[in-house]
């Protein structure tokens, strides 16, 4: 019997390995690079650029801890005399899992934040409107998108001080780097170009061709062999060789505002997902076949998405829904909803984030920021099974951000979001924001005001309705879209 039990022992090992879950390494890492468990020292964080806040959850649990305030809404940060961050919006972390590279768009800032303790080390202060921030795969240094203007800053990640600027198309939008830290890959959000920068050498060595100027987000893989980016205003998402010749290799139709991908790595495969944000869908494809796998049902305007450190989770931050939808990659089912700030745009999910303490000191309840209303708006007279625009109005206090997800427009054409005496559109029209629909018949468009209280009025005489007309607010043509609900 004891001879027996060596062997019987060995083989209950070797059926507990083969039947054990594994995944590769997970972006932004190597694919060597050892996966990790999801646990509470993890953290999941969105940048939310209408709160100006950055949420922080546990992804064990799927629970909000809280927020770390960057500024004050709206019409707080209108003073002169303000000091808080505005538009807070891109997010980065740092190799060591220790710093968080926060970009504020309208105060033009980075703000590196300690993950222990959820407080600001230091703000650097840049050029017009940077986008994205992330770190160099060495730890060095800190590559920034100033989208406003034409150049990635480089920051000394010691000294928060920029050391020099990378020349690029105009309008550079999000840079991510090679597993192996050789190369920076750069797109552009108003030329149609992504240019390919040594890191060492802080110099462009190749570039590719976008299929249009609007690039929001760009992915490497994990094997160092792909490189994937979004064209939110055409709606479809490219692939190019991580290697020179930096080749284009695929380009794939996704739909009406295509906005960030993210790579996972599984036991079923490597694969690609794009939010889209017009269709409220996270859509699937494989890395070797570019076959779209899947498209996953979420909520009102997807738009960051990042994976867990061993692959089993993919987040989605929900722009106009103000929370995160968790997906199963192994069955790609959306398993949870995590209620966030407002507007939520990159996320990052951070393994070992936390690794003394609690890690919830200095956090705030969400408050305010987790107050919205949600309306959506149909084609007048036609199918109520279209995909309709739905409209989030983020509340400021007194008055509310609207943001309107446009979609089933003619493209390129100008229209106006309005207010009008009746709810079929008939009647008088207000005009509140002029815009012009994308190549996709889509667009993002966002006006401001007491405008829940008069489109939720008790009150039928001064009671109005959401809608969209054709034209711009001086020539107003047909109604083409009305509120819903």
């Amino acid at each position: 019997m004891q001879r027996l039990s060596l062997p019987l022992t060995l083989l209950s090992l070797t059926l507990l390995a083969s039947t054990t879950v594994s995944y590769a390494g997970q972006i932004p890492g190597k694919m060597s690079a050892n996966d990790i468990p999801i646990s509470h020292q993890d953290r999941l964080y969105a940048a939310e650029q209408f709160s100006n806040t950055l949420s922080v959850t546990d992804p064990v649990d799927n629970k909000l801890l809280g927020v770390i305030s960057l500024g004050d809404p709206q019409p707080g940060n209108l003073t002169p005399l303000y000091r808080g961050e505005v538009l807070v919006h891109g997010l980065g972390f740092s190799p060591d899992h220790k710093t968080l590279a926060v970009v504020s768009i309208g105060s033009n800032s980075v703000s590196f934040i300690d993950t222990e303790t959820n407080t600001v080390k230091h703000k650097t202060y840049l050029g017009r409107a940077p986008h994205e921030a992330f770190f160099t795969p060495d730890g060095k240094e800190v590559w920034v998108t100033v989208r406003g203007e034409d150049y990635v800053s480089v920051i000394d990640a010691s000294t928060y001080q920029e050391k020099t600027r990378i020349k690029t198309p105009t309008g550079p939008g999000m840079q991510i780097f090679s597993p192996d830290g050789k190369y920076g890959y750069v797109c552009s959000s108003f030329s149609p170009q992504t240019v390919v920068i040594s890191v060492a050498q802080h110099k462009i060595v190749g570039r590719v061709q976008q299929a249009s100027p609007f690039c929001p987000n760009i992915a490497a893989s994990a094997d160092g062999k792909q490189v994937w980016f979004t064209l939110k205003d055409i709606g479809k998402a490219q692939v190019f060789e991580a290697t020179p010749p930096f080749k284009l290799i695929k380009t794939l139709d996704i739909g009406p505002i295509a906005n960030h991908v993210n790579l996972v790595n599984n036991t079923n495969g490597s694969f690609a997902y794009i939010t889209v944000g017009g269709l409220n869908q996270v859509q699937v494809y494989r890395t070797d076949t570019f076959e779209k796998v899947t498209t996953i049902a979420v909520g009102n305007l997807p738009h960051g998405i990042w994976p867990s450190g061993d692959g089993s989770r993919i987040y989605v931050g929900l722009e106009n829904g103000d929370a995160f939808d968790v997906i199963d990659t192994m069955n790609n089912k959306v398993i949870a909803t995590i209620p966030i700030g407002q507007g939520p745009q990159a996320i990052a999910y951070v393994p070992n984030a936390v690794t003394k303490g609690p890690g919830t000191d200095n956090l705030k309840p969400l408050g305010l920021a987790g107050q919205a209303v949600n309306l959506t708006l149909q084609d007048a007279g036609k199918s109520a099974d279209q995909v309709p625009t739905n409209v989030t109005l983020f509340n400021q206090g007194l008055t509310q951000v609207l943001q309107a997800s446009v979609t089933g427009l003619e493209a390129k054409q100008p229209y106006t979001l309005a207010l009008a005496e009746k709810p079929d559109g008939t009647g008088t029209l207000q005009p509140l924001a002029a815009f012009m629909s994308n190549p996709a018949g889509a667009a993002i468009v966002n006006a401001i005001g007491p405008i829940r209280q008069i489109v939720q009025s008790d009150t039928p005489e001064q009671r109005r309705y959401l809608v969209i007309a054709m034209g711009k607010p001086d020539q107003l043509g047909a109604v083409v879209q009305i509120q819903s609900k």
